[in-house]
């Protein structure tokens, strides 16, 4: 299979593809909130390795349930580090900025500058494919509007860049380990970003349509995208939400602090109508909700 893609517009996608790494997850301004960081006035259970066990909720509301084998339920019992792990990058060195984070996701970054704010998300949404052995819905578009399957990459299908054209072609054995599953999510990361994500997730137009799983997206370059990791509502229905995000260079998927609300921290009050959604390390105007 072979897709020719012309013109300027063409040359634009496919430098996105290699150069929105570079600039995928910028501030679209400086973080000014240090000083509304304090002490967290909720418990958090500091001993306990999973979101949903560590995070309680703020006085009056409760978990919201998840299925069992949805992907909300799989992100809020994925296993964290220990209370207090640094935000690392992927050469292993923590990053300068380690206030405002509440939790590491226990899942690697790899060793190239790969893994970042999209792909954290595609990681995220990828694992639980796999793991529910979901295969064939395993399946990413690259920013140039090209599409890989993990089924085609298992059978020896690999992407080829030359110019403005992107082919595929079966060069190598089946392979369906793990470390091959890593392989192909690599070659996803590279290919892949903001802008591909936002084009194969579908909106999310009310408050009362979201849920863990579901991203908070900037498509763009520079863009940035965060993804909800928790969920929790009192009884007259208001509902509070987590958020985790990968950043750039390659680092740590982290579950982020509230500075904007140090007594109700690590949760924020989303509304899928506001204009601007602050959130720790990013500022996304407009607020553009969208779900696998």
């Amino acid at each position: 299979m072979k897709k020719i893609i012309t013109g300027i517009a063409a040359f634009l996608i496919l430098t996105n593809c290699t150069k929105e790494k570079l600039s995928d997850c910028l501030l679209p301004e400086p973080d000014k909130n240090e000083h509304l960081i304090t002490e967290n006035a909720l418990k958090i259970h500091k001993n306990k390795n999973t979101i949903r066990e560590r995070f309680s909720p703020p006085e009056g509301y409760e978990w919201s349930e998840e299925n069992p084998d949805s992907f909300g339920y799989f992100i809020e019992n994925f296993k964290l580090k220990p209370y207090g792990s640094q935000i690392l990058k992927y050469d292993a060195t923590p990053i300068s900025t380690q206030h405002l984070h509440e939790a590491i996701f226990d899942i690697d970054t790899g060793n190239k500058d790969l893994q970042q704010c999209a792909d954290a998300a595609i990681r995220m949404r990828a694992e639980y494919l796999y793991k529910t052995k979901k295969f064939d819905e395993i399946k990413f578009h690259f920013t140039s509007g090209d599409l890989l399957s993990w089924n085609d990459y298992k059978n020896g299908t690999r992407a080829f860049v030359n110019g403005n054209s992107v082919s595929f072609r079966k060069t190598a054995a089946f392979d369906d380990s793990y470390q091959s599953f890593r392989n192909y999510l690599d070659l996803i990361f590279n290919y892949a970003g903001t802008i591909s994500l936002n084009k194969e997730t579908k909106p999310v137009t009310k408050n009362s349509d979201l849920k863990t799983g579901d991203i908070l997206i900037t498509p763009g370059s520079p863009g940035h995208i965060v993804f909800i990791s928790g969920v929790c509502r009192n009884k007259e229905g208001k509902r509070l939400f987590l958020l985790s995000e990968g950043f750039t260079p390659a680092q740590s998927i982290h579950v982020l602090s509230n500075p904007f609300n140090p007594y109700f921290t690590p949760w924020y009050d989303l509304d899928t109508d506001a204009q601007e959604t602050k959130t720790a390390r990013y500022f996304f105007k407009p607020t553009n909700f969208r779900s696998f």
